[in-house]
């Protein structure tokens, strides 16, 4: 199985990375993961409506260019359904057994994605009302990737 996180924007912190690589190291046990950074787009602090849209249409078009048609995609996104882990670890096994091989997270920009990143994803999903830095939201979701293998694995990792 693969799995990748295409994510708008560099990682600076290194608190992050050190997360982010352990994480990384303990799921190459079960799976090839990979982060994939696409450059955010420039943008003054205050935007226009249509300079909000251009924005996410250009990290849209650069997130799209990284997805194969064969990948499931899930996008975060504040309007997608909650899961628990417990039900990411299922799905993520249900996707396997049923043929996907390739699994694709998606983290947009501080604005958000694009409609068309939405369109083409196949489950939107949301870890809560909380707003989170789109960085931080990499660790989290690079954890819970792994939770849902050791959840799958039995392991008393998940208590």
């Amino acid at each position: 199985m693969n799995i990748k996180i295409i994510t708008v924007g560099k990682l600076k912190e290194r608190y992050l990375k050190d997360g982010i690589a352990e994480y990384s190291k303990r799921l190459s046990k079960f799976v090839k993961f990979q982060i994939i950074e696409v450059p955010d787009e420039k943008a003054p602090e205050q935007l226009s409506d249509s300079q909000m849209k251009q924005v996410m249409e250009k990290e849209g078009e650069r997130i799209l260019s990284k997805i194969a048609n064969k990948e499931y995609v899930f996008v975060l996104a504040i309007k997608g359904q909650e899961r628990t882990s417990e039900d990411l670890a299922h799905e993520i096994n249900e996707l396997g057994i049923n043929g996907h091989s390739d699994i694709t997270f998606v983290i947009g920009g501080s604005l958000g994605t694009a409609p068309a990143v939405n369109q083409r994803a196949n489950a939107l999903i949301s870890f809560g009302k909380f707003t989170l830095p789109h960085q931080l939201m990499r660790l989290v979701l690079t954890e819970q990737i792994y939770r849902a293998f050791m959840i799958n694995n039995h392991s008393p990792y998940h208590k």
